[in-house]
């Protein structure tokens, strides 16, 4: 049997090299593998082999992207394991506040038995792009970081760090926020850390969530309770994305297991029983990273390395599926037309299409930060005010839905569950 990872090493050309065996990546491989059958795909990744398997964190897939990964295949792997969020509910106080009264509130359904949302284990989702990538016959390179690349003129040499070169049209940075190629496209960012964390762990609780999402704006940023699928033994668990200033997430996170659980309790509360961590909390860096382009000779950017917004709204992995669903629309059409599908006049279209709604939902979350994460008291009860209208207009709140679940706006076929 041929080793596919050692082929892929050996093979001098592709259409299309993706950088970064992320979702983001993973489903960019399959999204343009799928509908161009004809085209030579590979992934190449800087981690090592199996480091995607010890990701417990989860996700929150709106339903456009529910709709494109079934679309690409893999929904009906993932859905058994995916909790729908039949229920979402807004408030904002103070961790201390005896009581935290409700401001805001959601049907968790854009149409009759469609949820705006599901949450998934960043595993399973994973792991179903992996196996659809590996049934369409795209090879994952592990372990291999890209190290140089040069464009000339019909394509671009991309020179892997174990020596290995690999030759295509286009090449796709999904490589993440921190995006090395990127930095070597010459791509400038705008760029600004907001001196928050968000602390992330899985809590398991006594009583049913019954699919209910929680966020609650606090001074320090928000604390969102994510419901997610109870475990293989029944027991009910949540995961949690916890926004607190940098210096204090790390003391939470770094110090006694006691206290992290002591201020845990302060912000879940007791209204699902008895409450545990069920993994070891970890805490990342917040800030918004915007590419000031998206495209160079030969190279798209997609996902975090397009973009890396605050998770106050839950878009990030969103915005890059639209990324995804975008760019393999625009490199399928252009395939078709027998167009260079790395030439800058077909990437622009792709650039054109997703860069005003990544600028927007960038400025959106940062004003909704700036807003909400403050003890402002002015502040506090003009924005109160805010929430409790909009709960009072049924068809704001479904604007907002819309806007939360993907479908909105200028939509590529593959989030409105189409073919290419």
């Amino acid at each position: 049997m041929v080793d596919r990872k050692e082929d892929a090493k050996n093979r001098t050309a592709l259409d299309i090299l993706v950088a970064g065996a992320g979702y983001v990546g993973l489903a960019a491989a399959v999204s343009l593998k799928q509908a161009r059958p004809s085209l030579a795909v590979a992934v190449v990744d800087a981690a090592p082999a199996g480091a995607w398997q010890k990701d417990g964190r989860a996700s929150a897939i709106a339903a456009a992207a529910c709709r494109m990964l079934d679309q690409l295949g893999v929904w009906a792997e993932i859905a058994p394991e995916a909790q729908a969020i039949t229920e979402m509910i807004v408030t904002d106080s103070r961790a201390s506040d005896p009581v935290r009264p409700v401001f805001l509130t959601f049907d968790g359904e854009v149409a009759p038995g469609e949820a705006f949302a599901h949450m998934v284990a960043n595993r399973d989702l994973n792991g179903a792009l992996r196996r659809r990538a590996e049934k369409l016959g795209i090879d994952i390179i592990e372990g291999v970081a890209v190290s140089a690349f040069d464009v000339n003129g019909a394509g671009i040499t991309v020179h892997l760090v174990d020596g290995a070169t690999l030759k295509a049209q286009l090449l796709v940075a999904a490589d993440g926020v921190n995006s090395k190629l990127r930095d070597m496209a010459g791509i400038k960012t705008v760029k600004w850390e907001y001196g928050q964390s968000g602390i992330v762990c899985t809590v398991a609780h006594e009583r049913p969530h019954n699919g209910r999402a929680e966020e609650h704006f606090l001074p320090a940023g928000p604390f969102a309770t994510l419901p997610l699928k109870p475990d293989k033994d029944g027991t009910n668990r949540s995961s949690i994305v916890w926004v607190e200033r940098s210096e204090d997430a790390e003391k939470l996170v770094d110090g006694d297991d006691l206290v992290f659980e002591h201020e845990l309790e302060q912000r879940f509360g007791l209204k699902l029983g008895e409450i545990r961590v069920a993994d070891r909390p970890r805490a990342w860096p917040l800030g918004l990273t915007l590419a000031r382009a998206f495209v160079a000779p030969r190279i798209a950017l997609a996902g975090d390395a397009a973009h890396g917004i605050h998770p106050i709204a839950g878009q990030g992995l969103n915005l890059g599926f639209k990324d995804v669903a975008a760019l393999a629309e625009v490199v399928v059409e252009a395939d078709r037309l027998g167009q260079d599908i790395g030439a800058l006049d077909v990437l622009e279209r792709y650039q054109q299409w997703r860069r005003f709604d990544t600028l927007q939902m960038g400025i959106t979350t940062d004003v909704l930060n700036r807003l909400f994460s403050n003890d402002i008291s002015p502040l506090r009860a003009v924005r109160d005010i805010g929430l409790g209208l909009v709960e009072r207009m049924p068809r704001l709140k479904d604007f907002f839905i819309r806007q939360a679940s993907g479908l909105s706006g200028d939509t590529p076929k593959l989030l409105k569950g189409e073919a290419i």
